[in-house]
């Protein structure tokens, strides 16, 4: 072959494998920046897919020097997907690992890390091979996990260091927890608790089988925190934490729904080494733009808290956005405004209600020369629900979950509960449409509650909605729905049990499972409260059902 016409084939596959993809006409059904189009790299990964009785979900997201894509599952492995045709689309999938479930994943100097709940793994990573054909080494194992916020973000430093974090399984380190007039732990007990829970800890990432033990404590004064990344220009961490919920429920004489919905930030911080964000004491309020006394802790929604030893958000998003996974944008195939920003998703609030719900959307911060925060952020790309207003969860069509970048700057989302995969491509277009798409917009409830004024109704707004929702609706994979519920509307003797001793004594063990446990309220309600809340959920979310007596909730307190 002349050396000529050699060159020129060289020069033509190299343009060939590094051209963009085509978009989908409507870009996978989501809204983006002007210039910006999507195609789905894959789609209904997890429909149908369980682990035992329950539904399977897609977490976070990595993206390899190939492009291969691996996506991690919250109850099973790993996903790997390629493209082997070139045209954008996974064709090839085949799932990997210990299968024990997670949320974080991630390659780091030439190792695929992973997290479970309790542990953090990697992989040799070979390019060419789509499944790691090397051992799988667990780096920390036995890390604490209880009933909430037991995900393990991690993310690395330039000095050789992993970050780990331990969330707190708490709203709020309370007796009563969530519930109404809970009252925050001493601060002996604070302090007990956060030398397990609530921070970061630093390992060595190259040392095998280290435990909580082997970390040093990083940071303290969080809730949960799984947006995390490092930044090489200003060197330093930064992370977005989960604000607080629940503040008209636990102190209602102060805070009322538009207060819960809009009064307490998701906070993005400067994660340096010894810092305190203030958790369980205080909130963020972004409204005020103010740090707050939490009512668990003697805060009436105006007693602020000016404590130096805790630190001040560099970004305050709005409350209950669920902040995932967050990105350095480190390509170059984003406009200028974009390079060396942060790109984070946001899974979407489930505890607004009765208030429209809000999130689900990926964000942009934009960082400064100085590998800073500039105090703004901005919507890159929503449109996930499909609707415009909607107050139940469960009408949300897609909920963002993972965000990552691949080598040749596109930017990939993967979304919770269908498991679908978005490649977000710059085109430059300017001859599309700049508005938003629109959708149908989901009326709220409007009806109201039967029984409402009853005791029974009080204990279910003050107490039982702030999980299972006003209407009954439950949050998808954290607390079942309780309107159309065959426990609600089937035996009484059953349900009452259910409340008395707690769902886990009652119900089958292979039932679908949640991550906010219902504890037993037997010792906390007497038979006249209790037959009273169960008559207020049958009356509204099992129309027909009988009424429950307090006699009946006697006889079931009596039985063995």
């Amino acid at each position: 072959m002349p050396r000529l016409l050699h060159a020129c084939l060289l020069v033509f596959t190299a343009a060939a494998c590094c051209a963009l993809p085509l978009p989908d006409p409507d870009d996978g059904g989501i809204n983006l920046p002007p210039g910006f189009r999507a195609l789905v790299v894959a789609d209904n990964l997890v429909v149908g897919k369980k682990a035992g009785k329950t539904a399977e979900k897609l977490r976070f997201l990595a993206v390899a020097p190939t492009g291969a894509i691996y996506a991690k599952l919250y109850h099973g492995g790993i996903l790997a997907l390629s493209d082997t045709d070139g045209d954008g689309r996974a064709d090839l999938i085949k799932e990997f690992g210990p299968g024990d479930g997670g949320t974080h994943i991630m390659f780091h100097d030439g190792w695929l890390y992973h997290s479970s709940r309790t542990a953090v793994y990697r992989y040799k990573y070979t390019p060419g091979e789509l499944v790691p054909s090397g051992p799988m080494e667990t780096i920390v194992h036995d890390l604490p996990a209880e009933r909430d916020h037991d995900a393990k973000a991690f993310a690395f430093d330039d000095q050789g260091h992993m970050i780990v974090e331990v969330g707190s399984p708490y709203n709020v380190y309370s007796d009563g927890d969530r519930g109404f007039g809970a009252k925050g732990k001493t601060p002996a007990e604070v302090e007990k608790f956060q030398q397990t829970y609530g921070g970061f800890w630093r390992f060595d990432p190259n040392k095998p089988n280290q435990t909580q033990a082997d970390g040093v404590r990083w940071s303290t004064g969080h809730r949960h925190s799984l947006a995390l990344a490092w930044h090489p220009t200003s060197r330093e961490f930064f992370m977005v934490m989960m604000g607080r919920d629940n503040l008209n429920t636990v102190a209602p004489e102060y805070y009322d729904d538009l207060d819960n919905a809009e009064r307490d930030a998701e906070e993005m911080h400067l994660l340096r080494e010894g810092v305190n964000l203030g958790w369980p004491y205080t909130y963020w309020d972004p409204i005020k733009q103010a740090r707050m006394r939490s009512p668990e802790y003697g805060g009436d929604n105006r007693r602020r808290d000016d404590n130096p030893l805790y630190d001040k958000p560099v970004v305050a998003f709005p409350a209950h956005w669920a902040p995932l996974q967050m990105a350095l944008y480190t390509g170059t195939q984003f406009p200028e405004h974009y390079r060396n920003g942060m790109f984070v998703a946001f899974h979407g609030s489930w505890n607004r209600a009765p208030r429209a719900q809000a999130g689900y959307k990926i964000a942009f911060v934009p960082f400064n020369e100085k590998g800073l925060p500039t105090g703004t952020y901005e919507t890159f790309a929503d449109g996930f629900p499909g609707v415009d207003y909607f107050t139940n969860t469960r009408d949300a069509r897609y909920r963002p979950s993972g965000v990552a970048v691949g080598p040749d700057g596109s930017l990939y989302v993967s979304e919770t509960e269908k498991g679908r995969i978005w490649r977000i491509i710059y085109t430059g277009e300017t001859d599309r449409p700049t508005t938003r798409k629109s959708s149908i917009a989901v009326a709220p409830q409007t009806a109201p509650p039967i029984g409402a004024d009853t005791p029974g109704g009080k204990i279910y707004l003050q107490v039982c909605a702030a999980c299972h929702m006003p209407n009954g609706s439950g949050v998808p994979s954290m607390q079942p729905p309780l309107a159309g519920s065959p426990v609600v509307a089937g035996d009484p003797g059953r349900l009452i049990n259910v409340v008395l001793k707690g769902p886990a004594a009652v119900l089958p063990a292979d039932r679908e499972k949640f991550s906010n446990v219902m504890p037993p309220f037997g010792a906390v309600y007497n038979d006249t409260d209790i037959a009273s809340l169960l008559t207020y959920l049958r009356q509204n979310f099992a129309p027909g059902a009988t009424e429950v007596t307090a006699a009946q909730v006697a006889a079931q307190r009596a039985s063995p």
